[in-house]
């Protein structure tokens, strides 16, 4: 008869969330095991079973993230035109960088800018991240060509570009102190040229 294992003896989910913290706010690389299980209130043994060692607690950090800040990707894109993804995608992205619970900016861009050799993996995780975010984008504007709410002289892959080029430099100003206000400002502006549903 198969001897079961000890039940853990904490929460999985506030733990990975207080790791979404953690790496929010210090980045990955300085970030230490010390300040996730301090965080977590977990031992190191804890964490290793539990999720693996840091780097495998920050790509789960990174999955729970996305599911949960930032669910508004996926409302986005069911947005019925082109204009409209694009206008729930940005103004929806200044409130996430600008919760007064959560620390300012984005996980996925703050989180791994800059690293040290060693750290090589985690950096090209994020970009691959960034890469497959543009991706749905731009399929999605593809399917605005085909429905006919985009113009076909418009390049999907490029409207994706510039979406995401302008949600990072929102989380990078919101990490600098740039206001909610002063950042819808900017959606606002930027959506002014996005390209508008074609006439009929």
């Amino acid at each position: 008869m198969a001897v079961r294992g000890r039940p853990r003896e904490f929460d999985v989910d506030k733990a990975l969330e207080r790791a979404v913290d953690v790496f929010w706010r210090q980045g990955y690389e300085g970030t230490t095991l010390s300040d996730l299980t301090r965080a977590m209130g977990i031992s190191r043994p804890s964490l290793y079973a539990a999720f693996g060692n840091k780097e495998e607690t920050f790509r789960q950090a990174i999955a729970r993230y996305a599911r949960v800040d930032m669910a508004y990707v996926d409302e986005a894109l069911g947005q019925p035109t082109a204009y409209e993804v694009a206008a729930h995608y940005l103004r929806s992205n200044v409130e996430a960088v600008t919760r007064p619970e959560r620390p300012a900016g984005c996980l996925s861009i703050q989180g791994g800018l800059a690293g040290n050799p060693e750290d090589q993996r985690i950096i090209d995780f994020l970009a691959a991240s960034r890469r497959a975010g543009e991706a749905r984008f731009s399929e999605r504007f593809r399917q605005a060509i085909e429905d006919g709410n985009l113009s076909a002289a418009e390049d999907p892959a490029d409207l994706a570009r510039y979406l995401a080029a302008v949600a990072a430099g929102i989380a990078v100003q919101a990490a600098g102190g740039a206001t909610r206000s002063e950042l819808q400002a900017v959606a606002e502006r930027s959506l002014r040229a996005f390209p508008q549903t074609p006439a009929a």
